[in-house]
């Protein structure tokens, strides 16, 4: 190949990549002190993404934050956690089943579950260590999606 067949292709590559960024979504996540399905709070609990989708958290009641937890992360994401009362967005860039806590509710079972890609909800691992209220509504969020 000449250089200009490599500039070329070159080029093309960097359209194809800049056109996939232009396709991925931002999707806004409440965090509340209460929602619909009770206290403490994400609201929407679950998103399916694609890989590249972005998630904004807003600081909708004051006291929380958005942290990933260690464990229910796939392979090469990269952890996050945000400060509380402050927005956070996070692109969420490998396939897979993201579990989010809120640090300081997280005994209180404040957490969210992200499906990225085709992901199976059966790959859903919930850590020993998570507090039994994280555990008991990681279930119930898993369930509510699988219907």
């Amino acid at each position: 190949m000449n250089l200009s067949t490599l500039a070329r292709l070159g080029a093309v590559f960097l359209g194809l990549s800049a056109a996939g960024a232009a396709f991925a979504e931002t999707y806004e996540v409440k965090m509340l002190n209460r929602g619909a399905l009770g206290p403490m709070v994400y609201e929407p609990e679950f998103v399916k993404l694609k890989p590249g989708d972005k998630l904004k958290f807003l600081a909708s009641s004051s006291g929380h934050d958005a942290v990933s937890i260690e464990g229910m992360l796939p392979v090469g994401a990269m952890p996050f956690k945000g400060k509380i009362n402050e927005e956070i967005e996070v692109t969420f860039t490998e396939a897979g089943i993201y579990g989010i806590k809120c640090l300081p509710h997280y005994a209180m079972g404040m957490v969210m579950l992200v499906q990225v890609g085709d992901a199976p909800l059966s790959a859903l691992a919930i850590p020993a260590a998570a507090p039994e209220r994280a555990q008991k509504r990681f279930q119930e969020i898993a369930a509510r999606a699988a219907r």
